[in-house]
């Protein structure tokens, strides 16, 4: 068997060690294994999830052997539940696999503590009354939950938890933690150092552009009563400044400058998001709260004082055109000042413990060492519960997606999904799944969709007539290709939920396969 370094090569240089640990220190388990849950299993199997329970209670039919490659013809007749746990088995023998031959929605009825085990639960191709239950099993255990569904060309992924905090959110894009607009004393005494008039062309030009931004910043706010750059022609007459001190049109870092000069202008101090978490209620902690949140409020007391408005500097520096010495130089100051400020967090976050009445040491240096580097970064996610959702829904937002033209069909995929499940209840049936009924189930359906609307606040509403149409053509079938696609999605969510990094989506994924789209639906 292939060392774990190797064996996960390129998923470690995503998630790092510490993801890949929490991957294999979790539970997950599966709720029905049709090709929409085989394929989310699959993915979580080869990424190295520490053990998955699969529950089914059929048996591998013929048309299984169609959708589910995890199935074959010497299959049929035996637990579908069996079949697909000694299939991901064999793709990665470092998982722990065991079945459940039962029907969910039966677990769900009769024994619910079942669940409180899992570190996850995905439940695939369940209706909504099973839907609405496992939710409130789940939430009660503190389980993560994920529905995922697959409905002929149709499909929908929903997240559902009380709170997941994210230390780790990996922006695609996130400005760097320079503080050209607000040095501290150290950073300045180094750029009062350089001399920008140096006589010395090479010199000259490898100036670095922090030093640069830094000095004329200066220059400017003494100028300008001690205000930065605001205004579009404040803006454009410091960048004029910038050119003029260019003595040669070869300078990088001129160049450099005037293209980080929107780094200057950014307001200073901490974001409005940032803001609203140290300020969430959740801040106040005693002695249930989570390590995320104890970090949090040693991070708002050191904003409010030591880092006089700032979050603790991350302590990095880009790629930039200079000296070897100078940038080395640089980059000791911003790591010192990382440091230093690592130091008064810790300070901080063991105080705070110990006034709570937990271990001081409980939270390892590592995590606050992270959580310094990415304070500026933090994601707070909260859920609606699942009941809440279905029978109260953001009326303003369902009504204005139901007439907007890009969003219509994935919110009449949405309320269709859900009707096709009132349509079973009333009729033990899916609609289209007997073609000898189509002619009656097209009404049928779009009766009972109405019905929903209505019960929703959306009276007089309409869904478009050919989207009821297919709905009713497919026939609640679960095709591969679509199966595929959103147990990838459902896969990758629960990925970010696990290692607690990148940022797990909120609302309801849709997708749309008709039309080759997705979207997300905040209701």
């Amino acid at each position: 068997m292939a060392e774990p370094k190797v064996k996960y090569d390129r998923q470690l240089r995503i998630w790092g060690d510490q993801g890949q640990a929490a991957l294999e220190k979790s539970s997950i388990c599966l709720l029905n294994c049709g090709p929409t849950g085989s394929e989310t299993l699959k993915n979580l199997v080869l990424g190295g999830i520490g053990s998955i329970t699969v529950v089914d209670g059929s048996k591998v039919e013929l048309g299984d052997l169609g959708n589910n490659f995890m199935v074959d013809e010497s299959s049929l007749g035996q637990s579908k539940a069996k079949c697909v746990c000694s299939f991901l088995q064999e793709l990665n023998d470092a998982v722990k696999a065991k079945f459940v031959e039962e029907y969910p929605e039966t677990l769900i009825e009769t024994n619910p503590s079942f669940f409180s085990q899992f570190t996850l639960v995905v439940a695939t191709q369940l209706v909504e009354c099973s839907m609405i239950k496992l939710d409130q099993i789940c939430r009660e255990a503190n389980v993560i939950l994920i529905f995922a569904r697959s409905y002929g060309l149709t499909g929908f992924v929903r997240i559902s938890l009380k709170e997941h905090t994210v230390i780790e959110s990996k922006p695609d894009h996130f400005l760097d933690d320079l503080r050209l607009n607000n040095p501290w004393p150290e950073l300045k005494r180094l750029a009062e150092g350089f001399d920008l008039n140096v006589q010395d062309p090479v010199v000259h030009k490898h100036i670095p552009y922090v030093v640069i931004l830094v000095k004329m910043a200066d220059e400017w706010a003494k100028s300008h009563g001690g205000n930065l750059p605001s205004t579009r022609e404040e803006k454009r007459e410091f960048k004029e400044l910038l050119k003029a001190g260019m003595v040669a049109q070869d300078e990088d870092n001129y160049k450099e400058a005037i293209d980080a000069s929107f780094k200057v202008f950014a307001p200073r101090g901490i974001s409005s998001e940032l803001q609203q978490i140290i300020n969430d209620s959740s801040a106040e902690v005693d002695s249930s709260s989570s390590d995320f949140w104890v970090l949090v409020a040693a991070l708002k007391e050191f904003i409010a004082n030591e880092g006089g408005g700032e979050a603790p500097l991350e302590g990095s520096i880009p790629d930039m055109t200079s000296s070897t010495e100078q940038y080395v130089n640089l980059q000791n100051i911003y790591q010192a000042k990382a440091e230093a400020d690592f130091l008064v967090m810790e300070r901080l976050v063991r105080s705070s413990l110990k006034k709570i009445g937990r271990d001081p040491n409980s939270i390892p240096r590592a995590t606050i060492k992270s959580f310094c580097k990415n304070a500026r970064k933090l994601k707070v996610c909260r859920y609606r519960p699942i009941e809440d959702e279905f029978n109260s829904p953001n009326l303003p937002e369902l009504q204005k997606l139901l007439i907007d033209e890009d969003c219509s069909i994935a919110v009449g995929i949405y309320i269709l999904v859900r009707a096709v499940d009132r349509f079973a209840a009333n009729y033990n049936t899916f609609p289209g799944q007997f073609d000898s009924a189509m002619d009656e189930d097209i009404p049928r359906l779009k009766s009972t969709a109405i019905g929903l609307l209505s019960d929703l606040g959306c009276n007089g509403a309409t869904l478009a007539e050919d989207l009821i149409n297919e709905m009713c053509r497919f026939g609640a079938a679960e095709l591969h290709a679509v199966a595929a696609l959103v147990g990838g999605i459902a896969s990758q969510e629960v990925i970010k939920l696990i290692t607690r990094q990148f940022v797990p989506m909120s609302g309801t994924y849709i997708f749309n396969g008709i039309d080759h789209k997705s979207q997300l639906l905040s209701l």
